[in-house]
């Protein structure tokens, strides 16, 4: 196994050590290396900006006490930082794609240092099937980044994306990564993200998208990785599946999370159901919920247009 041979990876190992709590860990890693700020590392785990402030003191203040030493670690002890180390990459790539706030939709520069690093830790440790599995979702999401904007930055929805603008090279390795990786026989939650996008990226169409897979991979992922965010995807799935009604009994089960309170794409998703099923005035409200959590112009901006559309439902109604 080689040495770390980047800098800036060689860091992030350092920082994932051991003895800190994976979460703590993590958080202190994109603090201090991944260029992203208290708001946005609160907004990827989840907490509010003052329970992530407080992670990080208590991080610092173990680092202290503990007198843990930054040293870079051997070779054969990369395998010990992996889980926090894909962590990071596998969110600073988020924030990249779904910027926290600004005028932008994405962040391109965020997107291409996360893929770079993941291929070097794939370099470095070419037989986890997770490594590969992370690389397969990055590449596989980020194929789609070109279709995601349009001409003037907006918002494009994935089933209203013009798909020949899709990265066929990235998408084909994205494929090859995550069936090698499953061929491995040691499945985790990165490798059954990417086979969900590998799913969306091979429909042809939206409405070939071949749904009862993608709940099958999200009830795996649920049982194997439980959380929130697995459980509000597959709820939308349930939609696709079973239909709104079926979907929305899904989300609504989830209500009583608090991580759900202030998660955007929570109210979003509700608003979207309640649309389809023409309850106007409810799915205005969760618009309008959704709107007042929105980080980025785009997104508002998106948010706007369909707050618009169903309040004017509402009065027509």
């Amino acid at each position: 196994m080689a040495p770390i041979p980047d800098d800036q990876l060689r860091l992030i190992f350092t920082c994932c050590h051991p003895a800190l709590a994976p979460e703590a860990s993590v958080a202190l890693t994109l603090r201090t290396l991944g260029g992203l700020t208290t708001p946005e590392i609160a907004h990827a785990f989840l907490v509010p900006e003052p329970t992530l402030a407080q992670r990080l003191v208590r991080a610092k203040r173990k680092i202290r006490e503990a007198g843990i030493s930054y040293e870079v670690p051997a070779a054969d002890r990369l395998a010990d930082r992996l889980e926090p180390v894909l962590r990071v990459l596998y969110l600073v790539f988020n924030e990249g794609y779904d910027a926290t706030a600004g005028d932008a939709l994405i962040r391109r520069e965020l997107c291409a240092e996360a893929i770079r690093m993941t291929r070097v830790v794939a370099e470095l440790l070419p037989g986890e099937p997770e490594v590969m599995g992370l690389l397969a979702l990055l590449l596989l999401t980020d194929a789609r980044r070109p279709a995601r904007e349009g001409p003037a930055g907006e918002l494009v929805r994935l089933e209203d994306q013009d798909r020949g603008r899709w990265d066929a090279a990235a998408i084909a390795e994205g494929r090859a990564l995550v069936d090698r990786a499953l061929r491995l026989g040691r499945a985790g939650p990165y490798q059954l993200q990417a086979a969900i996008a590998a799913v969306h990226d091979e429909a042809p169409t939206a409405a070939a998208t071949d749904w009862p897979q993608i709940l099958g991979l999200y009830e795996v992922l649920a049982r194997l990785a439980p959380s929130p965010v697995v459980s509000l995807n597959r709820a939308v799935a349930v939609a696709e599946v079973a239909g709104p009604a079926a979907g929305l009994a899904a989300v609504d089960a989830l209500a009583r999370d608090p991580a759900m309170t202030e998660y955007r794409f929570f109210h979003a998703a509700r608003a979207e159901l309640l649309r389809r099923l023409t309850r106007w005035a409810e799915a205005a409200d969760a618009y309008g919920r959704a709107l007042a959590l929105a980080p980025n112009a785009p997104e508002r901006a998106f948010l706007e247009r369909r707050l618009a559309e169903v309040r004017g439902r509402s009065l027509q109604g």
